[in-house]
């Protein structure tokens, strides 16, 4: 996520019904986090996505802004779909955000749980029944009044229809019952305990407009505008991989968003996207390359935010592509299966050089899943644990377990088969491909050839289970078991070729066991323990190597933005937010206020959960990305 130093006045009496909750929650993409194939919302999502056929402005017919005042954000990821119950990918997660209101949203200053659609919450003293209080003041863009009863169907529709529990179906899992007693009471009723239950990451939708639909699994939403929400931006139009348009909800309970419309542009090419910048015809450019965010350090009416991201950047190996039913599908590598050959390939792998050149120290190098960003749950591994580059003990593991070289200098497997690997990358992310010539370069040092497939949709072949190795990343949201779920046995889809909310295939009975006790913890300590040892576990496998915390570098037009929130408030991002902050918050520069006649209204912005909008006085460079395509796949 994207950072500039703010500062915001959180009002204690809008807080004060909110009793004391463990800390929680990962997009997603934006953000699993959700993931980074191209599915995946998440509020911690992937972290990259498909940039397929993003076209350029051409600034004519229906691609013309239409507002005089415009926030313009140049992204490169497809949006996978406008439904909530099936997007997981980072630019789709985020925009849901933007339209409908979760339960909790997160402070932008420490990321605790604070009112959303609810306005308190209480459990009761066994923690198996939670009650919600609703809001009164919150309603659907079409006028109808938001209830408890919109609540209440949208968790039990994903407790019922598998379809529509494809994106965000861990949350719901342990529902017992959910119901509506009153129209400001929201009751759910669990199995047993549930530690999430103040950041439960899923957009409420209008029961009214959502109960005609027919087949969750092939809905998409996006037949009809304006589309019915009750976030503070509302959906007007939708072109894919052109443009997604948004206009603020003059009625949303925060206050209205303060420019006259919101648009998301697509760019596949990041040097087009920033060249728009350059000449003002976007406003924000995301996940920036360091030769970008350098070129665009000292230009005029442009600021560079570089700060600590909430996403990683990942070697995934296929772990044998499965379905819950036993049926094993796809065309991984059999040599990947073993635990030897993948440790071997991690250890030839030179963290420190991927920070250096490839992020030119924009970056800091990775350990454990859970970015440092989010110190409850960060972990690393000690030094008898830590697969450190070692190119020589790479070798002689390979030697040790008979994957030998023979006279040509290629390392084949026990029936003299040459070990060849296939690795999926984004064609619009440049980090893959520089890193993809590095492990070309490290493992052909070991006699390992490895083919990098950039494709523009690396969706398809990843469920499919049709690749060795893969870039992945998510976006990892405050509260960490969305992204954990996606490595648990119960995300694996159903059958071969169904769709399931696994990341990788991955299902391993002691992660699953931790996986679990996390769940149920209130405690926060406890569960940051069992949380690392989920990270421990995984990383011992050696299914999931995690190369760098990338930063968020991204720049914006400071005569088109005055201010803007950046989460955390400190040092942190403004695209793909665990929250709404930073499009809401934005404020125009003066010739836009001009342009426009001021917007929504800034007494508003002191309410709710009481934060104030202050000018963004520093971006420093700090040193210290559901499914994929580009950086940003996840949320």
């Amino acid at each position: 996520m994207l950072r500039l130093l703010l500062a915001s006045g959180i009002m204690a009496s809008a807080l004060s019904a909110v009793p004391p909750q463990p800390e929680a929650r990962a997009e997603a993409p934006i953000g699993a986090a959700r993931a980074v194939h191209g599915t995946g919302q998440q509020t911690g999502g992937r972290t990259s996505q498909d940039g397929t056929g993003a076209n350029q402005d051409d600034g004519k017919g229906d691609d013309k802004d239409g507002a005089d005042n415009v926030l313009t954000v140049a992204v490169s990821q497809s949006v996978d779909s406008l439904s909530p119950f099936l997007a997981q990918r980072l630019v789709s997660t985020s925009v849901h955000r933007l339209i409908y209101e979760y339960l909790t949203n997160y402070d932008p200053g420490d990321a605790r749980p604070v009112p959303g659609l609810a306005t308190s919450w209480s459990p009761s003293p066994d923690k198996l029944t939670w009650t919600y209080t609703i809001r009164r003041d919150s309603a659907w863009s079409d006028g109808r009044p938001v209830t408890a009863e919109d609540a209440a169907w949208t968790f039990s529709k994903m407790m019922k229809d598998p379809n529509a529990a494809t994106a965000n179906g861990s949350f719901t899992a342990n529902f017992a019952e959910v119901s509506a007693p009153d129209p400001a009471t929201l009751v759910i009723r669990l199995k047993k305990p549930q530690a999430n239950m103040t950041a439960l990451d899923v957009p409420i939708v209008p029961k009214h407009i959502w109960e005609k639909v027919g087949d969750f699994s092939t809905f998409n939403n996006d037949t009809e505008f304006p589309i019915v929400g009750n976030g503070p931006f509302v959906l007007t139009d939708f072109k894919v991989d052109r443009y997604i348009r948004l206009k603020p909800n003059k009625d949303f309970w925060r206050g209205a968003p303060k420019f006259d419309e919101l648009v998301f542009r697509y760019y596949k090419d990041g040097d087009a996207a920033v060249a728009a910048l350059r000449k003002g015809e976007v406003s924000f450019v995301p996940n920036l390359t360091p030769a970008q965010a350098s070129s665009l350090e000292n230009a005029e009416n442009i600021k560079v935010n570089d700060a600590p991201g909430r996403r990683f950047f990942a070697l995934a190996a296929n772990p044998g592509a499965r379905a819950k039913n036993g049926g094993r599908f796809g065309s991984g590598h059999p040599a990947l299966l073993d635990p030897v050959v993948r440790k071997a390939l991690f250890h030839a792998v030179d963290r420190r050089t991927i920070v250096d050149k490839v992020f030119q120290g924009h970056a800091v190098e990775g350990e454990g899943y859970i970015p440092p960003r989010f110190a409850p749950y960060f972990w690393k591994p000690d030094a008898s644990q830590r697969i450190a580059h070692d190119p020589a003990k790479a070798a002689a593991l390979l030697d040790a377990a008979g994957y030998r070289k023979n006279g040509s200098g290629k390392r084949t497997d026990k029936d003299g088969r040459p070990l060849d690997f296939r690795i999926l990358c984004h064609a619009t992310d440049p980090n893959d491909k520089a890193v993809g010539k590095y492990l070309q370069e490290w493992w052909g040092d070991l006699g390992i050839g490895l083919k990098v497939d950039c494709l523009d949709n690396v969706s398809d072949p990843w469920l499919k289970g049709d690749y060795d190795l893969a870039f992945d990343g998510w976006s990892v949201n405050p509260d960490p078991d969305f992204v954990l779920s996606i490595h648990t046995c119960a995300a694996l889809p159903a059958t071969p070729g169904g769709t399931g909310a696994t990341d990788n295939f991955i299902c391993d009975e002691r992660f699953d066991r931790l996986y679990a006790q996390q769940a149920m913890e209130y405690d926060t300590a406890r569960r940051g323990d069992l949380v690392r040892q989920m990270q421990s576990r995984l990383y011992d496998t050696g299914l999931m190597n995690v190369m760098v915390y990338p930063n968020a570098l991204e720049a914006y037009r400071t005569d088109q933005i005055e201010s803007i929130t950046t989460m955390p408030e400190a040092a942190g991002n403004l695209y793909g937010q665990d929250g709404y902050w930073s499009w809401w918050s934005a404020e125009p520069a003066a010739a836009g206020r001009a342009a426009s006649g001021g917007g929504g209204s800034s007494a508003a912005v002191a309410i709710g959960i009481g934060i104030s909008v202050v000018l963004v006085i520093a971006v420093g460079v700090l040193t210290s990305r559901r499914r994929r395509a580009t950086a940003d796949d996840r949320e």
